[in-house]
């Protein structure tokens, strides 16, 4: 996408709606949603758990009561749709994810979702041509919780799942067995592929993080989520007797690693947007009195700039084999994941922008340090991101939030975004 969807064409002779009252409502029905839970007194909806079957019957009822058709797909995956102009109208899609981490909190995803089902309703009643046909994607999975593997949903809407469906959980159950236990066939996986000419998509979500709030500011834009590498690294040195061996005459795996950690930590420090986390450690054989032979740990590498990320690798390869000739053991470190920076669509991040700057907003331009749907969706088609602030930083957790007053600057620059957007097929569409 290239055209800026705000500055295509004014928008401004259509009625605001009334965004006070519709974020009071968005806000009033996330808390409801949330109290669908698989454990009283947390927020956990679990891939295909009959929780997400309840989560997908309350959306339905609002999308009805909208006015808008909803169904669940061959993944899982929920669907709302406003029909364009015309049955040949390209596509728009607004989305998330309705999965959560084991006692996670409201907004992660959930909020994407909500907003746009509310943004759809009010396009439905307003007055403003619909050039384009607006589908609201509510995808099954994205976390990686029950099955150990993230984006099943979005993956199935790009027909990229199907080497997913023998994949087990801790139960034994394989992703395959949990669709039809759900309801769904397994074998039509492929009728959640996404068809048909598609604008693009956005993807409104809290930032997760302390950016926006450092910056004072309740959005942000999201130029490109950021790529990794995920390593698993073994040391292996000589355990011993903890009070018979002399300081100088050990090959202690665990200093090894912890000189190698902070090494690691230093060099993150020092690249301006990289960041390396050990997020798993393990000493054996993990006795008190015996020193660490073998230590095993777990390497999380992220930055945007792919070829940056690749150099610094690298340079943690060769101060690893340096620490442990240095320690007398040695070190392995095999490479589990490297999944590529994606760089978001510009022309949507120009629209979002000139969308908040008619809200007086001024959104940072920020990179995305987790993963969404976006990245996958955005092999398909143009993509983009929202950042909503996030009170202290704080996702994953029951204490997760987001302030009524973000949320509905989120709504109002979406809604601009949207009717610009509607200004460039129209403009596009002339002979």
């Amino acid at each position: 996408m290239t055209a800026d969807p705000v500055s295509a064409s004014p928008v401004n002779a259509v009625t605001s709606p009334d965004f006070a009252a519709i974020t009071a409502d968005l806000m009033n029905r996330i808390d409801q949603l949330c109290l669908l839970t698989e454990v009283p007194g947390s927020v956990q909806r679990t891939f295909l758990s009959t929780t997400a079957a309840r989560m997908h019957a309350a959306l339905n009822a609002w999308a009805t009561e909208l006015g808008l058709d909803a169904w669940v797909d061959a993944a899982g995956n929920w669907h709302a749709v406003l029909p364009g102009s015309n049955p040949d109208a390209p596509t728009f899609i607004i989305g998330s994810h309705l999965d959560t981490v084991p006692d996670g909190g409201k907004y992660d995803g959930l909020l994407g979702v909500v907003l746009g089902l509310a943004l759809a309703g009010q396009l439905k009643r307003s007055p403003a041509a619909r050039p384009y046909r607006l589908e609201v994607l509510g995808f099954s999975e994205e976390e990686g919780v029950r099955f150990g593997v993230p984006f099943i949903g979005s993956l199935s809407a790009l027909g990229q799942a199907g080497p997913l469906l023998d994949v087990r959980d801790s139960q034994g159950r394989s992703v395959r067995q949990a669709m039809r236990d759900f309801g769904l066939d397994d074998m039509h996986i492929g009728d959640a592929t996404l068809s048909g000419p598609h604008l693009g998509f956005l993807e409104v979500h809290i930032e997760q993080g302390p950016v926006l709030e450092a910056a004072g500011q309740p959005l942000g834009l999201v130029s490109a989520l950021v790529g990794h590498h995920r390593l698993k690294l073994t040391f292996t040195g000589r355990a011993n007797h903890a009070g018979t061996t002399p300081m100088h005459l050990r090959g202690d795996a665990l200093m090894a690693a912890a000189e190698w950690m902070l090494q690691a930590e230093r060099l993150a420090q020092d690249t301006p947007g990289l960041v390396a986390t050990v997020g798993q450690i393990q000493a054996f054989p993990g006795a008190s009195n015996v020193i660490p032979g073998r230590v095993e740990l777990t390497l999380d590498l992220r930055h945007a700039d792919d070829q940056l990320r690749a150099a610094r690798l690298a340079e943690l390869e060769a101060l690893l084999q340096q620490v442990s000739a240095r320690r007398g053991v040695r070190a392995q470190a095999e490479v589990l994941t490297v999944i590529p920076a994606v760089p978001l669509d510009a022309g949507f991040q120009a629209g979002l922008k000139r969308a908040a700057e008619h809200l007086d907003l001024v959104p940072p331009t920020l990179v995305s340090g987790a993963g969404h749907d976006a990245m996958i969706l955005a092999r398909a088609m143009p993509a983009a991101m929202l950042f909503v602030r996030t009170p202290g930083g704080l996702s994953h957790h029951p204490g997760e939030a987001a302030a009524s007053e973000d949320v509905r600057a989120a709504l109002e620059v979406v809604w601009r975004f949207l009717l610009g957007l509607g200004a460039v097929v129209d403009s596009e569409a002339r002979p």
